[in-house]
């Protein structure tokens, strides 16, 4: 038999290493496409480990944090007191609560410079620090360090002996005002809107801090620095609003060198009083320690469209409406809606006046639900439920006939209600109750009582009964300014500004001027003008979407807004704070048919408003934000 022999194929190995080559490139390719789906903009460079990739890795992916604890102020303390180490516990379970891992450290930690690996510095009451400390302090913090600080930080020697406000003024960028006096028990502490470290919590919430600690009011005088909250209460205390705002800074924050640093007048243990306080300030603790980590945030902007503020006109219409022509006169020329708060009985006597109120706004119900004590004015003697309900449901069923309009708002005659108001408000068909409470926030609170929910809207501003008829201040250009004062005040806090006026004293021609000066100074101060029930309308959706940011890689952040309401929500505005410079900004979506949002950027700043229209009920969309990092 024959045997057949075959030759081998010489291989290729030109051949295999070229397709080899071309298979390797197109999956560096296809690495790198993957890569740029995940990160954005990304250099060669960052995908190599360096030291400080590798520090983060074993240190747990967290940034370190370190906490004094100052044996210089603990000397100063009464022999036996737990002053110092109440509060580094306190801060400790804080750090805790946020996942940031910390090390106690001491003053000769500081003095040997062995706290440049961390990422954030704690001061907690350090009023007492070494020269040696505070030169490495500086040097730290310049170096790119971030320091967190409360009270008086540096204020004396090593030993006790008053040094001054020399570190304070030039770290900090603050001034020395004083010290909150302890005659009264706990303070109200105002916090701002619109700010990073005051992200998802109520514009102008009335923080409640306690005395005892002797907090600290300061003066920002550096525009490094930003005020974020105030001491001052316009409602019992005197002075000019804007000098004592302005002279009245608890919290701050900002840089100094390639640093930052965020400072409170008061201890973290001296928050105090119900449980919205600690959840709010909780809110604020993980804040201050992500901008102080240089990570962004995304809140959604209090006010549609870009408002700066709200602002609601809110005539009262009782028994003497003579004037108030005067002041549709303005509402038109304006271009303004207001919301009238009227009397039903005044409703039936002038059936003409209410119809036509209902071209220059809204109809809204004025009801006595009770008064306060003529002797002792800090009880309410306000009617059972079934009498408020009684109450209510005839003045809205009296209103809505004299004007062939949907009544959905309340005022009570004294600007009191209780629980019993607030079911019977619901069950009479209300949405919306405006009050006179001397210490609730600046924009509208929701109540929710079972499934129903009621908004309710603070009074956040002197009236005319007060400015005009209290104050005697006949003369225009003195009740003007008075008004804006607290116009400013209200702009400051980012809330809502009720211009509540009487037709017997603010629209009587003399002062109807005062009215339109207001106005102007609203549109000119980028405030939403509106009636109350637009407002309802707006929280009632805005307070349902959901805002999350996710940082990815070097140059892209992920935002992700959700709506679990019932209904469309419109011209909202999400505020984006990169916590960095950036410049060639570009927005894309997760999944190609999501819908496309614009958004403004100033050039080479650190902010990006993302406008959001028509996001439906159970919507949520997903967009990344890709930028370069500068320096400017």
């Amino acid at each position: 038999m024959e045997i057949k022999t075959y030759k081998r194929g010489r291989v290729n190995h030109a051949l295999i290493v070229f397709v080899g080559l071309i298979i390797l490139a197109g999956s560096v390719i296809t690495y790198l496409f993957v890569l740029h789906g995940i990160y954005g903009k990304f250099k060669f460079t960052s995908l190599i480990p360096d030291s400080k990739v590798i520090r983060t890795v074993l240190n747990g992916g967290e940034p370190k944090v370190a906490i004094l604890s100052s044996r210089y102020t603990e000397n100063m303390l009464p022999q036996g007191s737990s002053w110092l180490n109440d509060n580094i516990n306190t801060w400790k379970k804080f750090l805790g609560s946020s996942k940031s891992k910390f090390d106690v450290i001491s003053d000769e930690s500081i003095e040997k410079g062995k706290i440049f690996d961390y990422k954030i510095l704690v001061l907690p009451g350090s009023r007492s620090l070494s020269d040696l400390e505070i030169s490495q302090i500086k040097k730290y913090i310049d170096n790119g360090g971030s320091v967190f600080a409360t009270s008086g930080t540096a204020s004396y020697s090593q030993n006790g002996k008053w040094r001054g406000w020399e570190f304070f003024s030039e770290v900090f960028g603050l001034r020395f005002s004083k010290e909150i006096a302890t005659d009264e028990i706990t303070k109200i502490h105002t916090l701002r809107g619109g700010l990073a470290i005051t992200a998802n919590i109520p514009t102008g919430y009335p923080l409640k801090v306690a005395t005892w600690d002797h907090p600290m009011s300061v003066e920002v005088l550096d525009p490094r620095t930003t005020q974020v909250s105030f001491w001052y209460n316009y409602r019992l205390e005197d002075g000019l609003v804007r000098e004592e705002i302005k002279k009245s800074a608890g919290i701050v924050y900002g840089t100094y060198g390639k640093g930052r640093f965020v400072w409170m007048g008061f201890e973290i243990n001296s928050v105090i009083g119900v449980q919205d306080d600690y959840i709010y300030f909780d809110r604020l603790f993980r804040n201050s320690i992500n901008w102080l980590n240089n990570g962004p945030a995304a809140y959604i902007k209090e006010w549609p469209n870009g408002y700066d503020a709200a602002a609601v006109i809110s005539p009262i219409i009782s028994d003497d409406s003579y004037y108030i022509r005067n002041l549709l006169d303005v509402l038109g020329s304006e271009k303004v809606k207001a919301t009238f708060f009227v009397d039903p009985f005044e409703a039936e006597q002038n059936q003409s006046l209410i119809q036509d109120l209902t071209n220059y706004g809204e109809i809204a119900s004025l009801v006595d639900l009770g008064y306060l004590s003529a002797v002792n004015d800090t009880i309410n003697h306000l009617n059972d439920y079934k009498t408020q309900f009684t109450k209510l449901k005839g003045a809205r069923e009296t209103l809505e006939s004299a004007s062939g309009s949907k009544v959905i708002g309340c005022y009570p005659y004294y600007g009191l209600f209780d629980h019993n108001s607030e079911l019977a408000l619901i069950n009479a068909g209300y949405k919306y109750i405006m009050t006179d409470s001397l210490t609730d926030r600046s924009v509208p609170k929701i109540i929710i009582r079972g499934e129903n929910r009621l908004l309710s809207m603070t009074k956040t501003a002197r009236d005319d009964y007060e400015v005009i008829r209290d104050f005697d201040l006949i003369q225009p250009e003195f009740q003007f300014y008075t008004y804006q004062e607290d116009v400013d005040r209200v702009l400051f806090e980012r809330g809502m500004y009720i211009m509540k006026m009487h037709p017997e004293y603010q629209c009587k021609p003399e002062n109807i001027i005062v009215v339109k000066q207001i106005i102007d100074d609203l549109k000119k101060k980028n405030f939403w003008i509106t009636t109350a029930s637009e407002i309802h309308n707006w929280f009632s959706k805005r307070n349902y979407i959901e805002v999350s940011i996710d940082k990815r890689g070097e140059s892209r952040v992920v935002v992700t807004v959700s709506n679990p309401g019932h209904e469309i929500v419109n011209q909202s505005v999400i505020q984006i704070d990169l916590n960095e410079n950036a410049d060639d900004v570009s927005l894309s979506t997760e999944i190609i048919s999501t819908i496309p949002a614009s958004f403004e950027h100033p050039k080479g700043s650190k902010t990006i408003k993302l406008f959001i229209s028509n996001l439906k009920s159970g919507e949520s969309r997903t967009y990344y934000v890709d930028y370069d990092k500068t320096s400017v």
